[in-house]
């Protein structure tokens, strides 16, 4: 017969007591505002006669604190921007919903 540690009972209570705190939270409501309204269809224009390199910014949607304000495509310059444009989202930041705006990754 095997004997079993006294400290066994203590070791497997400690252990359930750290899986409880690995459960799983519960999901996040959605934040309480509108949702984005879909793109606008916008032209692009020639780019302007530039020595330096410029890249299409698309128009986008941008959270003015009520509402979404349509923000235009427009050329931007190239240096410090990837090539690569993330739409604007909500994030859920310190218990908070924050709105990300449109930007380049």
């Amino acid at each position: 017969m095997l004997k079993r540690p006294k400290c066994a009972g203590a070791a497997a209570a400690l252990l359930l007591a750290m899986l409880a705190g690995c459960a799983t939270p519960p999901p996040v409501a959605a934040p309480p505002f509108p949702p984005v309204p879909p793109l606008r269809e916008e032209a692009m224009p020639k780019p302007p006669v530039s020595e330096q390199a410029l890249v299409w910014q698309p128009g986008h949607w941008d959270w003015n604190g009520h509402d979404y304000d349509w923000i235009a495509g427009k050329w931007v310059l190239r240096d410090g921007h990837s090539t690569m444009w993330m739409e604007g989202y909500w994030k859920r930041d310190a218990g908070a919903w924050v709105w990300v705006p449109g930007h380049w990754s």
